[in-house]
This record gives C-alpha cells, structure tokens and sequence, in this order.
C-alpha cells in the first residue's frame, strides 16, 4: 500500500515544489494552483504588491490543506504503512512548509524586534513540532535539515519576504522581474542546493546592480545585503548576529581617491595629510555576515581598482601607510548607472575587475518602462510616496492631488529621467507648492522627451532603438526611404515603429 493516494500525491508535490520555488515567478502560482485545484483563487499575473497588502489568498487554504496531510500521514507512518524514498522526501518538504507559517509571526516579531535583540524564544517549541512529526514508535525519521538550521533558513526567508516588500513597490511585470532577480541573488535559483550547501558561501559572491539614475539601486543593494543568512544558536536559542547593523553603504562618487581608500581600506597615522590616527576602514570592521556597498563604483581610479581586484580575489588588503595584510569577511554589493561595456571599451574600467563583480547582475528597470507596462503603477507610486510624506491618513487626498496634476501638465507620456526619485521630488512639489516643474523641459516636444530619454539612461537598447526608427521614418515618410537611410530592411523599420509617437513627430515637425 502506498503512502500517498493520486491526489495526495498532487498536493504534496505542489507544496513540495512551493518549499523551493521563487515565490515572485508565475511557477509559485501554478504550483498553488496544482495545490488546491477548483479552490485556487486567481489574482492576476502578479500578486505580490508589498507585504501582506493584497494578502495572498490562497496561503491560508494551503497551509490548513498541509496540516491535515501531515497529520494523516505522520498518522499512516506511526501504523506501520511503508514509504518509498520519494515520499519520506515529499513527508519532509510538507513538515518545512507547514512549520513555516505556523511560525512566521514569530520570525517577523524577531526581524522587527529592537535592534541588537537576537533571542527567539518560540525555538523551543518549533523543535518540539519538528519532534513530533518525526517521531514514531520505535524510530525516528530524519528531519528535512537539522532544526537549527532550518530554523536559521526560516528566518531568512521570512526576512527577505520583508526587504523584497518593503524595497519595491509595484504590479508592473519590469517591477515583478526585480523582485524575482532580488530573490535569486539572495537564495540562487536552487532553493534546495542553497539550504544544503550554498548558504555559508553567498558571501563570496559580488553582486553588481545596475540601472538608470533614480532606479532604487542601493534599496535592491541593501534587500539583499539584509537578507544574508544568520546561523542560530540552539544552547542559547540566539542568532549569531544581529540582521539591524550588517550594511555599509559607501558613495565613491561623492569622495576624492585618497577618502575612498581610507574609507574602504582604512588608514595608519601620517598616511596622508590630517591621517593623525589609526583608522579601520569599511572593509575591516565588516562583520561575516555583514555587507559593503560601493554606489557608482564606476567613478574610481584605476589605481583603487587594482587594489579592489585584490580584496575580491584574495580577500586580503592593507591599510594605507602599512604593509600588515588584513582580511575581508563579509560580501561586496557595487552598483553604477554607467554602461560599463562602454567604459571598458574606453579603457576607463579594468576588465578583469568588471568580471570579478559580474557574477550576479542585477538591472533595475526605468520609470518609463514600468509604466508604459503598467501605466496604473503611477498611482500606485504615487500613493506609496505621499504616504511616507504625509502619512496614512493624509495620504489618499494628495496622491489624487499629484495624480490630477501629472495628468493635465505633464500627460501620460512624460518619460520620467529622473525615475521614481524624480517622482518622489514631483510628489514634494505638489504638495509645498501646488505645482512641478521638470528640471529638462522633455515635455516641450516628443524630440525633447526623446532627448531626454536618451540623456537620462531611461530607455533600454531596444527602446532607443525603436525610438530612433520611429524618429527617422517620421522624417523619411516612408518604410522605405527610412530602411535607406538606417541601412535595415524595410520590414525591420515597419516592426520597430511606434505608430502613436510617429503621429507626434510629424505633428511637430
């Protein structure tokens, strides 16, 4: 007799399938579809907009679906009834997924408990559940990872769940991707290799964000360098550090050579002029388990990117002004707004420096192309903004002010080069002065808002490329004169064209 019927079966391997998925891909969905059957309720193509809001509505139907399995079949393996390999395995992932929730809130009253408080005092208790699942008369099975472990991976989850949330706001499908992309950097795209071996090495792994200006490159930065994992301590029922104080951000752009070495790698007394004292720099006073973040690191001088290439090869440095060799424990997070394709090409970025950080690449998407997606998101960033410029209760009444605004001066075509922190600044505008004026003048003309689509980085190659075959075909007049002149087949230009902004062009002439 099998442990599993048919549709036991199905259930078990949707939630075995939900342990290690990316919860911000269109599989989690399938997976809870397959799960619960006629009971699913559909959301739309993304669901997850910021945490708890719009709940899930389908978590709470798995997890009482998870609970009666389990118990049924702890009930069936405590009787006597044989298991094959595949099903103690499916048994362990359901015990992993039901423990999680039924603990969640714990772990989330543990990330938002003061700062330097690192005891969980439900730990205890989650080992007894682990324990009774596992216990049978006369044997007991194997736990699905050791439950400090477990417990530790946990936690993380539950962490990067609010770091994810709390960064990126949004129901665009570009906004979806990045979350998705947070995700992996954090956890790979294994979760099981990750929760067997992975995670005591992430540390090693650079990851370089890049994107326009404006594009939340240090929110992505800091998700992922507050969502490192933390072992826990089961003598002490403590983590091993605090997840509050593990991040470094460091702005290259806005320090000369000598403070960037000094503040990466620290100094001794009489290195450089005002060096009075010792000083440790970012890199040392790292811990294991914390994170530097190099903003605009394209911006450094070859001489500082020789010796980065030095920590992330070896993991060893030197303060200025002394030889003693010293250690680097933590993970490097870099981000730059620059093509960096472009500046190795100009001999401006060491190549072999580009390949050390490009092991994990993450691009944040531009305002324009989230909202030519999703164009409702601008309301959706515009209410998040006023709320955390005027509070909730003031919130509702100025977004529908910003919105109206936006609306009549700047129109729906506004390309937004600043992204959202130039959304942000508009929001601050309208609410001091009743009105926003862009710094560019891009909505004089579509040729001007295509100028400064190009000058602000908010277009990606195929955008720009679209653009321009739109912009000479409005010149040309034709598929075929404008095919002539960008020396493309004339089926190429008719694909490439945007008829809407074509109208325009010629318009304005």
């Amino acid at each position: 007799m099998s442990l599993l019927s048919d549709g036991e079966r199905t259930l078990a391997e949707a939630l075995s399938g939900l342990t290690a998925c990316n919860p911000f891909r269109p599989e989690r969905m399938e997976l809870e579809r397959q799960a619960l059957g006629e009971a699913f309720v559909a959301s739309g193509p993304v669901w997850h907009l910021r945490e708890g809001e719009p709940p899930n509505p389908n978590e709470c139907r798995l997890s009482e679906s998870a609970e009666r399995l389990a118990a049924s079949l702890h009930s069936r393996l405590a009787a006597g009834t044989r298991a094959s390999r595949r099903e103690l395995e499916l048994y362990g992932d359901l015990i992993a997924y039901l423990l999680y929730y039924r603990y969640e809130k714990q772990l989330y009253a543990a990330l938002t408990a003061a700062a330097g408080v690192r005891r969980v005092a439900a730990y205890q208790t989650f080992v007894a559940d682990l324990e009774r699942f596992c216990q049978l008369p006369g044997r007991r099975l194997e736990p699905p990872l050791p439950a400090s472990h477990l417990f530790a991976c946990f936690f993380q989850v539950r962490r990067a769940f609010h770091h994810v949330f709390g960064a990126f706001v949004g129901v665009s499908a570009p906004a979806a991707r990045l979350r998705a992309e947070v995700w992996e950097s954090i956890f790979t795209s294994d979760m099981r290799r990750y929760r067997r071996a992975l995670y005591a090495r992430m540390g090693d792994v650079t990851t370089l964000v890049v994107g326009p200006s404006g594009t939340g490159k240090e929110l992505v930065a800091r998700a992922v360098g507050l969502s490192r994992y933390i072992p826990f301590e089961p003598q002490r029922a403590t983590f091993e550090e605090s997840p509050a104080s593990s991040f470094a951000p460091l702005n290259l752009a806005a320090l000369s050579p000598t403070l960037i070495e000094s503040e990466l790698f620290g100094h001794c007394r009489g290195a450089f002029t005002g060096a009075v004292g010792e000083r440790a720099g970012w890199l040392e006073v790292c811990p294991p388990l914390g994170t530097v973040f190099l903003d605009e690191i394209a911006e450094i001088e070859p001489a500082i990117q020789v010796k980065l290439l030095r920590v992330l090869e070896t993991r060893s440095f030197q303060r200025l002004g002394e030889t003693r060799e010293r250690s680097f424990r933590g993970k490097l997070i870099a981000a730059t707004n620059r093509d960096l394709g472009a500046e190795l090409r100009e001999r401006r970025f060491r190549e072999d420096l580009y390949y050390r950080l490009c092991a994990d690449t993450i691009t944040t998407p531009s305002l324009r192309e989230r909202l030519r997606d999703t164009p409702e998101e601008l309301a959706l960033l515009v209410g998040f903004l006023a709320q955390r410029l005027v509070g909730e209760e003031e919130s509702p009444a100025l977004a529908r002010e910003v919105v109206a605004w936006i609306d009549t001066h700047l129109g729906p075509d506004y390309p937004w080069p600043g992204n959202v922190r130039e959304l942000a600044q508009c929001v601050s505008n309208v609410l001091i002065r009743g009105s926003y004026q862009p710094a560019r003048e891009s909505a004089a003309g579509p040729r001007q808002r295509l100028l400064a689509e190009l000058a602000g980085g908010a277009l990606t190659a195929e955008e720009a490329l679209g653009r321009y075959c739109t912009l000479v075909y409005a010149d040309a007049g034709s598929y075929l004169l404008a095919a002539r002149r960008l020396g493309v087949d004339r089926r190429t230009v008719r694909s490439r064209i945007d008829p809407a902004l074509a109208q325009a062009l010629r318009r304005e002439g």
